[in-house]
């Protein structure tokens, strides 16, 4: 939830216009060679399953600025494995990070190796939603791919339309998770004056243009290797071969003079949005109240923002489309509080105006997105940077405040721009400042389960789990749009795919749509067979919560480092009243382990007096002093730390029936 694009001034903002039409999106199949036919094993990376043969990109923008991808993909299939990795096709679109990506014309074939032909019927396409290795949901067109076995030929076409957008700073991906023979794109440049279109490319070599007829210029890079996705691994674009198109002056930076000038033409641009007049002033008044403190005055104004105005760029906001449409351009932040109205953009902003009504020194700060690139100050290209935030001094520090994105508490910023050098606007000499990467006790899961063991191994009772920080701002950003219906069974299959035999009733969501207050499940769960019978005895895991989790890391080697989002810190407490008749054979507790470094884990299991009730505790952090980035070289040690995390979850206690005195 940034801030909107008309609060960027014109170098932010440039816009490029291409002269491709959309008609020349192919609509003819490319003959198959005898060579494509006859291939039997990769060229690229020995021992693959599947190979890329050739993959190429026509880039459009349609008269209403519309950006428009055209792509046309053929990929040999040599092994079982191969097959069954490209049997289906999934295209992703929906809102994906800033774009809104639509998906068009989708045609698709199967080539067999005695070059026959198979031809994907359109009524076969479907749209669902895919979770990706990384954990990502998003949603995509799919369809799977007709008459495929090893030996054949797939070949696809597809147009990727980015919704309102312009053809400056693109980004050209070059690598896919197949191995790939020739990857190649064209685009026309537009003939601004004084300006040419450059490039960069990230984490491969540099690859020239070369002009093509009509003004059109092409790149091509061959012999590129897979992109195999790992768990927990950096964003993409911080692993794999890609490039980034865009326009600028022919002329060599000094770097720190250039992010000076950014910071300086970024205030100077947006000054006015920050615009402080007589009802802003008696509003700071009013809001601050009876509060003594610096830090107790930008609280009462954060509140107050976050109450009062209703954000806009919230879908749970019950603004209707229609209605948002309607809805005036609020140019200055008096124009925000009357109306009682704003986009996020606008809620910061009048954020950062009543703070200077108080007498505050607030900035827009411009920080990168760590969810998509490790961004370094040393690349000078203002693209790596958004306005996120409001900077309030206190003193000699900074402070950073984020009251249009609603779910976010005080203090703290999205996970995606914590822990990163931020650039604080100023008419003189803009400074970089580092944001705060929250600890692991601000992202909490708590967890409290009292449940009643029976004799037949089914387990029955009461959960609680209540989530804060960034774990409650996924959970509310995944569910704030949802029915009450929708959320009850994503619940269930969250649940059910953990515990196959579960059944949830009495279900209860508590604070999905409330800035402040911890996101809360309560349900009433039964699961047959929780627990082994064998004989007189019943094997149980007391921590319920981990069942059915496997290791977080299967592989025994890695090419990527591991990235975790941010730290976090799990509590759990399971209270579970044994069968009658039944007691403890073997109740020892597992071993705690970690160092408070990194992280560290601390169970114990416990009776009461009675000997009736087991009582389970389970507390667990990592990420502390903002460790959540591990290069490939530790991963050993990493697997093995996790690796012991899953065995002592999933330890195992005995309960023995006592001996019949009948």
């Amino acid at each position: 939830m940034k801030f909107v694009p008309r609060f960027l001034p014109p170098l932010f903002l440039l816009c490029v216009l291409l002269a491709f039409p959309v008609a020349a999106f192919a609509d003819e199949w490319r003959a198959v060679t005898p060579a494509d036919l006859a291939l039997k094993a990769s060229v690229v990376e020995k021992d693959a399953d599947a190979e890329t043969i050739f993959w190429e990109v026509r880039i459009d923008d349609n008269p209403e600025g519309d950006l428009i991808f055209s792509h046309y993909i053929r990929i040999k299939v040599f092994t079982e494995r191969g097959r069954e990795s490209h049997s289906k096709i999934d295209i992703p679109f929906g809102k994906i990070f800033n774009s809104n990506i639509k998906i068009q014309n989708i045609s698709a074939r199967t080539i067999k190796p005695d070059g026959s032909i198979i031809e994907l019927r359109k009524n076969d396409v479907f749209e669902r939603t895919w979770v990706k290795t990384s954990g990502l949901k998003v949603k995509a067109k799919s369809f799977a791919m007709p008459g495929i076995e090893a030996g054949c030929i797939v070949e696809y076409r597809w147009q990727e339309i980015r919704v309102g957008q312009s053809a400056n700073y693109v980004t050209l991906d070059l690598q896919r998770d197949t191995p790939v023979q020739r990857v190649k794109y064209l685009i026309k440049p537009y003939p601004f004056e004084g300006l040419q279109m450059r490039s960069i490319t990230f984490h491969g070599q540099d690859s020239t243009f070369v002009k093509e007829k009509d003004g059109f210029y092409s790149v091509t890079m061959t012999n590129l290797p897979a992109l195999h996705e790992e768990p927990r691994m950096p964003p993409e674009k911080q692993v794999k071969i890609w490039m980034l198109i865009y326009y600028a002056k022919d002329e060599k930076l000094d770097t720190d003079k250039y992010w000076a000038a950014v910071g300086k033409r970024f205030y100077d641009s947006t000054k006015s949005l920050l615009k402080v007049n007589d009802e802003v002033r008696q509003t700071a008044v009013a809001a601050i109240g009876e509060a003594k403190t610096d830090e107790e005055k930008i609280e009462r104004l954060f509140e107050f923002c976050r109450t009062k105005i209703k954000n806009a760029s919230d879908d749970a906001s019950g603004i209707s489309p229609e209605e948002r449409k309607k809805l005036k351009e609020n140019k200055t932040p008096g124009d925000t509080l009357k109306r009682g109205i704003g986009d996020a953009g606008d809620v910061d902003l009048l954020f950062a105006a009543l703070a200077t009504a108080a007498g505050f020194d607030a900035r827009i700060a411009m920080a990168p997105d760590r969810s998509q690139l490790f961004f370094g100050k040393g690349l000078a290209n203002a693209y790596f940077i958004d306005p996120s935030s409001i900077a309030i001094k206190f003193g000699d520090t900074w402070k950073f405040y984020n009251p249009g994105y609603n779910y976010i508490p005080s203090g703290m910023l999205r996970w995606q721009e914590e822990g990163l050098e931020a650039l604080i606007t100023d008419p003189k000499q803009p400074v970089w400042w580092k944001t705060p990467m929250s600890g692991p006790d601000k992202s909490r899961v708590k967890r409290r389960a009292k449940l009643k063991l029976a004799e037949d191994g089914t387990i029955e009772g009461d959960v609680e789990l209540e989530y804060t920080g960034h774990f409650a701002i996924e959970r509310k950003e995944e569910n704030d749009d949802d029915s009450t219906s929708q959320r009850e069974e994503s619940l269930k299959d969250e649940v059910k795919a953990l515990l196959s035999t579960a059944e949830l009733e009495n279900i209860r969501i508590e604070n999905v749509t409330d800035p402040v207050k911890p996101f809360i499940y309560t349900y009433h769960i039964r699961v047959p067979g929780y627990a082994q019978r064998t004989g007189k005895r019943l094997f149980l895991q007391p921590a319920f919560f981990q069942h059915g989790i496997r290791p977080l890391f299967s592989a025994s080697s890695r090419e990527y480092p591991v990235y975790f989002h941010y730290p976090w810190l799990e509590d759990d407490e399971v209270t579970i009243d044994l069968p009658a008749g039944f007691a403890l054979d073997n109740a020892d507790a597992p071993v705690p382990f970690g160092d408070s470094a990194v992280g560290e884990y601390r169970p114990s299991i416990g009776v009461t007096k009675d000997g009736r009730t087991l009582v389970y505790k389970r507390n667990f952090f990592f990420g502390v002093n903002g460790n959540i980035l591990f290069p490939a070289t530790a991963y050993p040690q990493l697997k093995r730390f996790f690796d012991v995390l899953n065995k002592s979850d999933n330890h195992t206690i005995t309960l023995r029936q006592a001996a019949s005195t009948d």
